[in-house]
């Protein structure tokens, strides 16, 4: 009886971890929409906002690296490489 509690238990957890995850992720997204919307191609270069912030690519890159490897630093260096390390997570997941 108590290795079927340990199973629901972690079974559980993981479900709050995966809604946690998605949460944040939804956050990421949303926060970041301002930042496009409205904008034409031609103002999109000089406006500071969207030259100096933070991509989708990036904000992607940033979660999957922390799920896989729990450091900062590899989070840090994957955020850098954005979409590529988003693709390159896809195909060796």
């Amino acid at each position: 009886m108590k290795s079927n509690t340990y199973i629901y238990n972690t079974e559980k957890i993981k479900h709050i971890v995966m809604k946690k995850f998605a949460f944040l992720i939804i956050l990421c997204l949303v926060a970041t929409l301002p930042s496009y919307a409205g904008i034409n191609v031609s103002e999109a270069a000089s406006n500071p906002m969207v030259r100096g912030g933070v991509g989708v690519g990036t904000i992607i890159a940033i979660m999957a690296s922390w799920t896989r490897n729990k450091s900062v630093l590899w989070a840090i260096l994957h955020a850098f490489f954005g979409w590529f390390y988003v693709i390159y997570y896809v195909i060796t997941r």
